[in-house]
């Protein structure tokens, strides 16, 4: 099933299983999923969750990301750097180096292209937020909804002094 979000970057599209939200698209994006045999459904209480937390992020509130809202469906090691992913607090940036760094920690080698290709096919933009990746020489690279769409995500979480 899946239903849209109005925002003013774009149209959003979210998709679910029924109960959890699988994924959070804006339309058209890089890796943006064929969703033409599924049902839309406006009112799946999954997406009238999600829409409420987005209108709040928006709206520039540092909301908690809430994991019980989504499953995340791709490898174990696409979930893994999903999971790192959200622990990135609101307004701030990381490296695809520090990510690197942080699975390092739990496995004995990592491969910076595979966390790269990880990260830009996150189903879940902006609540697993993706967009606070950057290069390690600082500068925005390597959005799926593209690079001014992030440059504007940041902007908003920046802006509240974060």
């Amino acid at each position: 099933m899946y239903s849209y979000y109005a925002s003013f970057l774009g149209r959003m599209v979210m998709i679910s299983d029924g109960k959890y939200l699988t994924g959070l698209y804006f339309e058209g994006q890089k890796y943006f999923p064929d969703i033409t045999n599924f049902v839309l459904n406006d009112n799946l209480k999954i997406f009238k969750k999600v829409k409420v937390w987005l209108d709040k992020y928006f709206a520039g509130q540092n909301i908690k990301i809430d994991k019980s809202l989504f499953r995340l469906l791709g490898t174990d090691f696409q979930i893994l750097v999903w999971n790192i992913l959200t622990d990135i607090p609101y307004g701030k940036m990381v490296t695809y180096k520090d990510i690197g760094n942080k699975i390092l920690s739990y496995r004995g080698a990592v491969s910076y292209r595979a966390i790269g290709r990880a990260i830009s096919h996150n189903p879940i933009l902006i609540m697993i937020p993706c967009h606070r990746v950057i290069g390690s020489n600082g500068k925005l690279i390597g959005y799926a909804g593209g690079i001014d769409r992030k440059k504007k995500l940041l902007e908003i979480e920046q802006s509240l002094g974060y």
